[in-house]
């Protein structure tokens, strides 16, 4: 099992009735989270979608949405590019991530 920063935030959704299992998307997934089975893409590892937003640019049916550099998923990836702390400047005083 992968660490997992957070757990069940991604804005990831496929669209089962578009998708015509190119496996595009499983392609220039950089996590891996999709898997192509009997000639459909499905998702098999939500809680690893960064919300790069690969997916959905290149399917060619939008089959896939996704909230590319939203919320806490945006925080992580800037922490990681810039060394520092994930800062997901939520408000409510409690811990966010």
């Amino acid at each position: 099992m992968k660490d997992r920063y957070l757990r069940n935030v991604a804005t990831l959704r496929l669209l089962d009735e578009k998708c015509f299992g190119c496996g595009r998307c499983a392609e220039v997934c950089p996590h891996r989270v999709f898997i192509v089975e009997d000639k459909k893409v499905r998702i098999k590892d939500k809680d690893g979608c960064m919300e790069c937003g690969a997916c959905a640019k290149n399917c060619p049916v939008n089959a896939i949405t996704v909230k590319a550099g939203v919320g806490c998923a945006y925080a992580v990836i800037m922490g990681w590019l810039t060394g520092s702390e994930p800062s997901c400047d939520c408000s409510g005083g409690g811990e966010c991530c």
